[in-house]
């Protein structure tokens, strides 16, 4: 009982954290296409594509996480999200690009490096165990079960 109070507050934190950040890419999305282009990886084309999507699937995401509707699919994107974000961020710092995320809007322009790179790993981590214990759940559930 305690362990899932515990795995649903983890879940509601990272719901929130991705809810956030989308309203705040949707609320500015000419910014958060910039953002995604300053990385100078994708065609400016497809980076308009990405931050009219990419918010709403972050919100829908974080959405799924609370209500726990297609909650493994939501757990996945936002995995992939997050690491391809930090591929990105570290490609981007190899080849000596000064970036700001844009994930948090003007919230994180001022963060370093190292900031961003623990957040989105102990974000990661986060997703990580959630996926984890989603899977782990069902399964400790089923062999505690009676067999007729």
């Amino acid at each position: 009982m305690v362990k899932s109070f515990a795995w649903r507050i983890v879940d509601l934190i990272i719901a929130a954290i991705f809810i956030y950040a989308g309203v705040l890419k949707v609320l500015d999305p000419v910014q958060f296409a910039h953002d995604i282009d300053h990385y100078k990886i994708l065609p400016w084309t497809i980076g308009v594509g990405l931050a009219f999507y990419v918010p709403w699937l972050e919100i829908f995401c974080g959405l799924a996480l609370i209500f726990r509707i297609f909650y493994r699919g939501a757990l996945s994107i936002l995995t992939v999200l997050v690491v391809v974000f930090l591929v990105a961020t570290i490609a981007a710092k190899v080849r000596g690009l000064d970036i700001t995320c844009g994930c948090f809007g003007h919230a994180s322009q001022n963060w370093s490096f190292p900031a961003h790179l623990a957040l989105d790993l102990a974000i990661l981590a986060a997703l990580a165990a959630l996926c984890y214990s989603s899977v782990a759940r069902p399964r400790a559930n089923a062999s505690s079960t009676p067999m007729s």
